[in-house]
């Protein structure tokens, strides 16, 4: 008999047409303990159904924010993560669904893998709207498409070029929240990528299945993976963010260098003046002690990077 152990982290707006379902897959696994399912201050009729649902099983577990007001996706899901009593935690979003077996695997690593502090998975795709052929084919597995060693697995993200893996693919030892602390909520848009790629930093992150889905994800109109330029727009913030939590968490120096040639190519593509930058690096560097005190500040630093192009007459053979 399986031990229920899984504490799923719902958060809910607007989801009226959708949170049935997702509410009901996860309730389908045997591997639940609990689900906690947030409403962000919703207004549509969710709040109705999921009083509803709530009322036919102890194991859903309606939250809300003070005044019932909404907050956003990360203090939804940090308000989750504060109410959560199972050894492992799981996310869904509202208009996505767990398939079955969604955890089948995920224990088994666990439990192998002695080290291990979560297991990623693939999921597919159900589209509410038309889609093209094209749209199909390049959403129908969100995935990584090669096993990765835990420790080369930050790198790997940060490029990209061996894909990456969803929030609601991953199951995470709730020990590891101590690590990596709260979503964080200043970020509207990739707060997901931010978290998992802070996690990838200090934990040791497998892959479970990454050739079949474990979870559908839902694309229509309303959410905001049918908007990719959104993350382009913030991938900039989305760095800060994972470098300023790095340079205080013991990430090592090799590392925050890898993150700052990154935000660097988006300054650079921003053309930004140079007291702009300098500006900027001024903001990012001296909050933080660590990094201001290291041979990054000096490297980073905008006239040391746009050297030869200031001083062009330097460089000429």
């Amino acid at each position: 008999m399986i031990n229920p152990s899984i504490s799923i982290i719902i958060p809910v707006y607007n989801a009226a047409l959708y949170v049935e379902k997702a509410i009901t897959s996860a309730l389908q696994q045997p591997e639940v303990l609990e689900v906690l399912v947030v409403n962000d201050g919703s207004t549509d009729g969710s709040d109705e159904i999921l009083q509803l649902i709530a009322s036919t099983t102890t194991r859903v577990t309606l939250l809300f924010h003070p005044q019932r007001i909404n907050k956003g996706r990360s203090a939804s899901r940090n308000l989750g993560l504060q109410h959560a009593r199972g050894t492992y935690i799981a996310f869904l979003d509202a208009d996505d669904y767990y398939l079955e077996n969604r955890f089948s695997g995920d224990l088994p690593i666990f439990e192998s893998q002695l080290d291990c502090d979560g297991v990623y998975n693939a999921i597919g795709v159900h589209f509410y709207r038309d889609a093209t052929l094209e749209q199909q084919q390049e959403l129908a597995l969100y995935t990584i498409t090669e096993r990765i060693k835990p420790q080369d697995l930050f790198e790997n993200l940060l490029l990209g070029g061996k894909g990456h893996f969803s929030i609601d693919g991953l199951t995470l030892k709730r020990s590891l929240i101590d690590k990596v602390g709260f979503f964080n909520t200043h970020l509207e848009v990739g707060e997901d990528t931010d978290y998992m790629w802070r996690m990838a930093l200090v934990a040791n992150l497998y892959a479970g299945s990454i050739e079949n889905p474990v979870a559908i994800r839902g694309v229509h109109d309303a959410n905001v993976f049918d908007k990719p330029f959104l993350y382009q727009e913030n991938k900039l913030r989305i760095l800060d963010s994972v470098l300023r939590w790095s340079a205080n968490h013991g990430v090592r120096t090799t590392r925050l260098d890898l993150i700052l040639k990154h935000i660097w190519i988006l300054k650079q593509k921003q053309e930004n003046s140079l007291m702009q930058d300098i500006k900027y690096w001024f903001n990012l560097f001296l909050p933080q002690q660590n990094l201001m005190l290291s041979s990054l500040s000096i490297k980073y630093f905008p006239i040391i990077r746009y050297r030869q192009k200031l001083f062009s007459f330097l460089y000429r053979k």
